[in-house]
């Protein structure tokens, strides 16, 4: 996972780092599992803009992921590492011995040709998904389900990963990359290692037009609009905008917004870093 980092020829490639692709094995996608992928610019069925500041980018098509790995106790055999445009994390294609092909979010040191299987009873090595009842204490994982069969919810973006901390009664507890630690019960699945493509972080695009090969459009500040347009506008000269809040209102800078009567909050042990 190497970071390609550009002379100062433009302006553009001044700051420009992004990565080197030298973990891609290939540019073509299996057909089979693509999908077609509309874009909404932010528009809803009704054709009103719910979102701001989208529209525009690159055609993608969809990678059918698997985040249930339900196929337990048959092999794969992983064919191809690739890009995939719609998350941070690199995806790797997989040959099942029984023929069929699936794709996941590939972990962090996984390699072409390597087997790997899900299901009860196998090995805590890289990529296989595991019940966390069985998990060993202190294992690096990610694509975490909330629910049994459920398909994966938590530490599903690049480089991110949880650690499997203890079991207390049908409960594991696994702290998030949030900081969060809470329970989970241990007839749900979770993968071993760490999302793929870690320095992603560290990636920077150098110019707007990237933005917008992604669909991003220039965002306005609130305090550069009217009073009537957003709770920091309006004011005499640059003015600072006073407290910073949301459109709607909502301060922004460390505001909870997290319901106090919310049903899981009882499965949380220690909340997320401030």
């Amino acid at each position: 996972m190497a970071l390609k980092k550009y002379k100062p020829t433009t302006p553009s490639q001044r700051f420009k780092i992004i990565s080197a692709f030298d973990d891609i094995t290939t540019s073509r996608p299996e057909k089979s599992l693509l999908a077609p992928m509309k874009q909404s610019g932010g528009r809803n069925r009704e054709g009103k803009m719910t979102i701001r500041y989208r529209g525009g980018g690159h055609k993608q098509r969809y990678r059918v992921i698997d985040f249930k790995r339900e196929k337990e106790n048959i092999p794969a055999t992983v064919k191809t590492i690739e890009y995939d445009p719609n998350r941070t994390a690199r995806i790797a294609l997989l040959f099942y011995a029984d023929g069929e092909k699936r794709y996941i979010v590939a972990p962090h040191g996984l390699e072409v040709g390597q087997e790997i299987v899900s299901g009860k009873g196998v090995a805590p090595n890289i990529g296989n998904t595991m019940y966390l009842s069985e998990i060993p204490f202190g294992t690096i994982i990610h694509n975490i389900e909330l629910r049994p069969g459920q398909g994966a919810k938590l530490a599903r973006s690049a480089g991110s990963y949880a650690q499997f901390m203890t079991r207390e009664g049908r409960f594991a507890v696994i702290k998030l990359p949030s900081g969060e630690t809470r329970m989970i019960l241990q007839s749900c699945r979770a993968t071993i290692g760490m999302v793929s493509n870690i320095d992603h972080q560290l990636e920077k695009s150098g110019k707007a037009g990237r933005s917008r090969w992604l669909g991003r459009r220039p965002r306005t500040r609130g305090v550069a609009m009217n009073p009537v347009d957003h709770p920091m506008g309006g004011g005499e000269g640059r003015a600072s905008g006073g407290h910073p809040r949301s459109r709607k209102g909502l301060p922004a800078k460390g505001y909870k917004t997290r319901s106090k009567k919310k049903q899981s909050n009882k499965y949380i042990i220690e909340k997320r870093k401030k």
